[in-house]
């Protein structure tokens, strides 16, 4: 018999002779329609919908540096929060074009996704000529997931104890300082010329194959002046062989609340940190974003997850994805004018 003919037989029963409590009838209802076998009920949310599959983190670098450690911790995260298989792939090659390329081309459904620095975002888009992708057409910004200060520092030999010394000296002698760099087009090249942009400075830039040859160089007095990572020069710093002449961000950094940042020495506009973002496929449903983006929070908020940042200098820097696509656009046009500005051609 079905519930048609059952439902209305038992109401009589209940509401005459056997049950004239109508609370109590509607309770035994209740209960009766508990036994029967329901239909199955549509999953609805953004949470259901990344429940439903494993994920593949994308890191479009080797191993080992902060790309794949937050790729990792966001794999771990994912993992437990989903209860689903999360891997990281990494996918290196074509200065991260090739993993790029994958998330690029992946379902839309918020289920892989694209851990990335700045750079590949927000300068390689002007720097390289027949760059493969259109960033904001391509992709759905989720985060800026963290983001590590950059700093710059005198080496030995070099006589100034502050940025208002390094200015005198730069107006003083001309064409007399320049600064090392990890690559041309690189972030730190960028934070130069920039820099020389905002202040007028003749500096000569000295691109190097990497932040070691580079630092290097430095440290041994071949080169006076650097843009560089803070974490990676930090030791240094401490033990005297650098000095410290401003960080690029546009608040202090935890890290070395010590140091203080260009713009309170009197050079605006020179905000230069290195970030990394989490990404998704153009058309993922904008409520999985939302969604991503809180996850990331609450991973990267950790104690533990938080020590390993600090561990390497980085800390977090969460945006909703609004924010973060609206950061990534800024940014583009700040480079774009100083890469077209000052003439800067990739290798």
């Amino acid at each position: 018999m079905g519930w048609g003919v059952i439902g209305p037989t038992m109401c009589k029963l209940f509401f005459g002779r056997l049950w004239p409590q109508r609370k109590a009838c509607l309770l035994a209802l209740v209960l009766l329609s508990a036994c029967l076998p329901s239909q199955a009920q549509p999953a609805f949310g953004a949470e259901k919908v990344l429940a439903q599959d494993r994920f593949t983190v994308v890191a479009p670098f080797p191993p080992g540096g902060p790309v794949d450690t937050l790729a990792r911790m966001l794999a771990d995260g994912l993992q437990k929060r989903y209860n689903q298989p999360a891997v990281v792939e990494n996918l290196a090659g074509a200065a991260g074009n090739l993993g790029i390329d994958k998330v690029k081309r992946a379902k839309p459904d918020g289920h892989t996704l694209l851990v990335v620095p700045a750079g590949n975002l927000t300068i390689n888009p002007t720097l390289m000529r027949n760059f493969p992708f259109q960033i904001e057409k391509d992709f759905a910004p989720i985060t800026m997931l963290a983001k590590a200060p950059n700093v710059l520092v005198a080496g030995p030999g070099v006589a100034v104890k502050n940025l208002k010394d390094l200015l005198a000296l730069t107006q003083a002698k001309p064409n007399s300082l320049s600064y090392a760099s990890p690559g041309v087009g690189s972030g730190l090249h960028l934070a130069g010329e920039l820099f020389k942009q905002q202040t007028g400075a003749d500096w000569l830039h000295v691109p190097y194959k990497g932040t070691g040859p580079a630092l290097n160089d430095v440290l041994g007095g071949s080169v006076p002046l650097m843009f560089s990572n803070l974490p990676a020069t930090l030791p240094y710093i401490r033990s005297g062989k650098l000095v410290a002449l401003g960080v690029t961000d546009a608040v202090r950094t935890p890290v070395a609340p010590d140091i203080a940042t260009l713009a309170e020495q009197g050079v605006s506009g020179v905000v230069v940190t290195s970030w990394y973002g989490l990404l998704a496929p153009s058309g993922t449903p904008p409520e999985v974003l939302a969604q991503l983006a809180k996850d990331a929070a609450d991973i990267l908020s950790r104690p533990s997850v938080r020590e390993q940042l600090l561990a390497q200098g980085l800390m977090q820097a969460i945006q909703t994805p609004d924010e973060f696509a609206a950061h990534i656009r800024q940014e583009t046009l700040t480079w774009r004018r100083v890469i077209q500005s000052r003439h800067i051609e990739a290798d």
